[in-house]
Order: structure tokens, then C-alpha cells, then sequence
């Protein structure tokens, strides 16, 4: 009855932990490690086709993006998850291999002129659909027995469509040893999803997230309100909204407020505006959030739907799936809204946005997420006067704002009411999905205000859940990174720049005349050859 820490420890990406009892091998999330980190994660101690259960939390690709991997290296067993995780997988894991298999093949060309050997991506669309198979989903509620010995029970962790802690049940009926992993917990009072569900009353032991355990959010405004004050300022101005936003969950929840402001007439002077849906992944997410709302929704959120209302759907929306289309939005000269992704503006079509409205004085950026150090979204925010997009110099003259937007993580107290429905101490609280000073922090209230036995593992650290002691404590492994300085990152971040310029420009051929298609492939072909003799 061993528990290993394999991702996201003392950090907060690549969610991993391997569970073994009853001569099962079992994995609760298998995350893709995402964005930058020092921290070295362990591999598996085992095989990829001695797995064979993977109990799935939710849909984000920090908690699944790992799993076709597992499949293409041997991977056979079944993913456990409930109805709604299994269906946002299907179109973000999808997105994912979409993204590996076009970083492989751009690497590939570049190989092939140089000589070098070929690049394989992570995974492909392939191994995705074949993955898909293996899915297995549950209501929450339901009592899953994975043998004899071994039973769980999803519930609603109020993060995302689907999102759920996982209840894991180890030993018979009159004797075992119980274990929650409780994924991400949400926020309360979130638009459109339920609020967390209290645990079991009573487990042995706890495995949970602290992202936030060292921070409490800002109290709830009239988000509504809020908002519609912000478009009305900026349509008056005569300007376009753009809010970059990430497509499953908070796109969502952006659609939920602008379908009440059009219901309540909110907006003066500017009668059926248009909302337009720029990004291929949202619009699919907002499908299946459309499908399965009914079956997640809270109680508000449940009492529009009986008057008839979609809570998400809306006149005047405009979702736009293909190039052209995107490209079209620009044509319609009317003060608009504009909601694409990527969140952080570091990829997809909020750049080419971006680029057309930041130096219109008259236009809003309003940024509704977290955005990380480095992106293009913090750049702006942090208050640059001219950034580079494409290549091209943009003057940053429209109007940046920070909504405060209803995070989708329990901040600290959150953290704490969840693990507070319990009506015994567990035996330790296993803190992980944070960074340094939040699972440290985090670490100390437990222990100091509530008395608990909380610790902070890093990845490789075994834990014996029979005996209730560690077998192994790993400390951290870290990666020396090496820095070639600022003229080096300053001149390599132009060329990726005039890339991406170029990809634009490439993208605007695909309508032209096939001579001229062809006169222009020739000159950069001629171009790359150069160069790489």
C-alpha cells in the first residue's frame, strides 16, 4: 500500500501520483509538465504497460496531457473519469497532439535540410483517438469498484466541467485505509458550476492541492456590473473589447455575464452588438459545456434553464471556426467584442488581434486571467508603451485592464473549508500542486492554526499508507540553467518574431493565385537555403 510523488510537487504543473495496492498499479492524473521550472520530476518506477488504472481528476492538460504518451509507450489499462472530463479530453488532448505534431514537423524541416535525424512529436491524433477508447466515465456519487479491494467515489471539486476528488478505498468493506485526492478545488460562487463538495467526513489521509494556499483572493464584485460599465466606455468610444481568454472555463464564464447584460439592455446606444468567439477550442468546449450544463450547473445557472434560457447561448454571438473567418471580424467596423485565445497572448489568434486594435486609443484589452512572467499578456499588462507582434512594432495606445476575474482555484481559506468538512484529523495531509513558498506556506497554517500533520513532499518522496511511514524522503532536484544573456535572448526573441510574421503573411496566401503562391515559396525557399549553407 505505497504511495509515490511523481509531478507537481512543489510546483504547480505535471500532476502525477502513483498509487500500488492489490498488486494493481494505479495512477491518479498524469499531467503534462507545462511552462518553465528548475525542478526535475522523477520518472515512472515502473513500466508504461504495468499501469493499469488511471484515475482522472479533470480535463486540464497540467492533470492529463501526459496520458497518450503513456499509451503510445505501452499504456493499456483503463482511465478512470467522470462524463464530463471525458468529454473536454476529447477536444483538449486533441489540441494538445494537434501542437506536438505541428512543433515536430516545423523541427523536421529545418532537420531534413541539415542532415540531421527526425524528431518524433510526444504523441499524435492517433494515439488520442486510440487513448479515448480506454476512457471509462461515472456520475459523481457513483461507488466504482476496481476489484475486490479497491473502490471509488467521484465528487464535485467546483473547478471545471466535469472536475472532481477523488475517494479511493483501499481494503474491505469492515477494514481500509481511505485516501482523497482532492485534484483542483474550486473557487466558490463561480458562474455557471457548483461550488466544491465537502469531503467525506472522515479519510486517513489526505493528498491536496495549495495553488493558491498563500494568497486570498479579492472579495466578489458586481462582476456584471462591472463589465458592462467597461463596454459601455469603450463602445462609446467608438473602440472594439478584446479579452484574451483561455478557452475552456473562463470563456464560459465571460459568455455567461455578456448573455445577462444583453438580456437586461445594459448596454445604452448600442442595441444588438456583436460578441464574436474567436478560437476553435472554445467553441468546441462551449458545445459540450451547452450538452452538459444541466448535469454540472448550480442552482442559479439551473433556474435560467427551467425559464428557457441558455444560459451561454445568445443572440448576437458569432462563433467563428475557420482562418477566414477570423480574419473577417476585422471587416465589421461596429464597436464589438472580441473573446480569442490564448489566455496569456503567448499563441493563436488573440495575437492577430492584438495587433490590429492596441494602437486604436479608442479600443479595450481586458485581460480576465492570471498572466505569467515573460508572456505577452504580462508585458502589455505591466504597462509596455510598444510591443512586437509578428515582427512588427505595435504602439500600445488602447486601454489595459485587469478584471478581477473569479479565479477558478479555493484560495487559502477556500483550501482550508474544504479540508475542514472532516470531522476527524487524518492521519497527514499530503500538500502538493503549489510553488516553493505556497505548499511551505500552506504547510504552516495546517499545522499551526488546525493541528494537522502536513507535509510538502518532493517528486520521488514513498509513503507506506499501511504503516504510515515514509519509505523514502527525496529532497529536490533541480536544473542548472544556463543564461547566454540579454543580447542573446533579445535577438533570438526578434527572429521568433519575424517568424511568426511570416506565418501570418503565409496564412494570407492561401486564397491567392496559384503563380503567385508559388513566386513566393520559391523566395523562401531560396531565403532558408541561404542561410543554412
Amino acid at each position: 500500500m505505497k504511495l509515490t510523488f511523481i509531478g507537481a510537487c512543489h510546483e504547480v504543473t505535471g500532476s502525477c501520483f502513483l498509487l500500488q495496492y492489490d498488486g494493481l498499479n494505479i495512477l491518479i492524473d498524469s499531467g503534462m509538465k507545462q511552462g518553465t521550472s528548475d525542478l526535475v520530476s522523477v520518472p515512472l518506477p515502473i513500466n508504461e504497460w504495468e499501469i493499469d488504472y488511471i484515475f482522472l481528476t479533470h480535463a486540464h492538460i497540467d492533470h492529463s496531457g501526459n496520458i497518450p504518451y503513456l499509451y503510445k509507450k505501452g499504456f493499456r489499462g483503463k482511465v478512470i473519469c467522470t462524463i464530463g472530463t471525458k468529454e473536454l479530453s476529447n477536444i483538449m488532448l486533441k489540441d494538445s497532439a494537434y501542437i506536438q505534431m505541428s512543433d515536430a514537423a516545423w523541427i523536421n524541416k529545418h532537420n531534413e535540410r541539415s542532415g540531421k535525424e527526425k524528431v518524433e512529436p510526444l504523441y499524435t491524433i492517433e494515439d488520442v483517438e486510440n487513448v479515448l477508447k480506454r476512457f471509462e466515465e461515472y456520475d459523481y456519487q457513483d461507488i466504482i469498484s476496481i476489484s475486490d479491494n479497491i473502490s471509488i467515489v467521484f465528487q464535485d471539486a467546483g473547478h471545471l466541467l466535469g472536475s472532481a476528488s477523488i475517494i479511493v478505498m483501499l481494503g474491505t468493506k469492515s477494514d481500509y485505509t481511505s485516501i482523497v485526492f482532492s485534484g483542483d478545488i474550486g473557487n466558490e460562487n463561480q458562474p455557471l458550476i457548483k461550488n466544491p463538495s465537502n469531503i467525506i467526513s472522515q479519510v486517513d489521509y489526505v493528498v491536496m492541492e495549495s495553488t493558491y494556499g498563500n494568497r486570498l483572493h479579492e472579495k466578489p464584485k458586481d462582476y456584471i456590473s462591472l463589465l458592462a460599465s467597461i463596454i459601455q466606455k469603450t463602445f462609446d468610444r467608438g473602440g472594439d473589447l478584446i479579452i484574451p481568454s483561455f478557452a475552456v472555463g473562463r470563456a464560459q464564464e465571460l459568455l455567461y455575464f455578456i448573455r445577462e447584460i444583453k438580456e437586461k439592455n445594459m448596454i445604452r446606444n448600442h442595441p444588438n452588438f456583436k460578441v464574436y468567439l474567436d478560437s476553435p477550442l472554445a467553441n468546441e468546449a462551449t458545445e459540450i459545456y451547452d450538452k452538459r450544463v444541466l448535469s454540472y450547473c448550480n442552482s442559479e445557472t439551473a433556474a435560467l434553464i427551467e425559464q428557457g434560457i441558455n444560459p451561454i447561448i445568445f443572440n448576437g454571438l458569432v462563433r467563428t471556426t475557420s482562418v477566414l473567418d477570423s480574419r473577417a471580424i476585422s471587416a465589421n467596423e461596429n464597436p464589438k467584442i472580441i473573446i480569442s485565445a490564448a489566455g496569456m497572448c503567448d499563441a493563436g489568434r488573440i495575437r492577430h488581434h492584438l495587433k490590429h486594435n492596441l494602437w486604436r486609443s479608442e479600443c479595450t484589452i481586458m485581460f480576465v486571467g492570471y498572466q505569467a512572467v515573460g508572456t505577452l499578456g504580462r508585458i502589455i499588462l505591466d504597462g509596455a508603451t510598444k510591443v512586437k507582434i509578428f515582427g512588427e512594432e505595435i504602439k500600445v495606445s488602447a486601454e489595459i485592464i485587469q478584471f478581477p476575474g473569479i479565479s477558478a482555484h479555493a484560495d487559502s481559506n477556500g483550501l482550508v473549508k474544504w479540508i475542514s468538512a472532516l470531522s476527524e484529523k487524518p492521519k497527514k495531509v499530503f500538500v502538493v500542486h503549489g510553488d516553493d513558498n505556497s505548499t511551505i506556506s500552506f504547510c504552516h497554517r495546517l499545522h499551526d492554526e488546525y493541528g494537522l500533520d502536513a507535509v510538502a513532499p518532493y517528486s520521488g518522496t514513498e509513503y507506506n499508507l499501511l504503516t504510515n511511514e515514509f519509505e523514502h524522503t527525496a529532497g529536490p532536484t533541480r536544473i542548472a540553467i544556463t543564461s547566454h544573456g540579454n543580447s542573446f535572448s533579445k535577438s533570438f526573441s526578434k527572429l521568433l518574431d519575424a517568424y511568426e510574421n511570416l506565418g501570418e503573411v503565409v496564412n494570407m496566401y492561401e486564397y491567392c493565385a496559384n503563380k503567385d503562391i508559388e513566386k513566393f515559396t520559391t523566395q523562401i525557399c531560396d531565403l532558408a537555403q541561404r542561410w543554412d549553407d
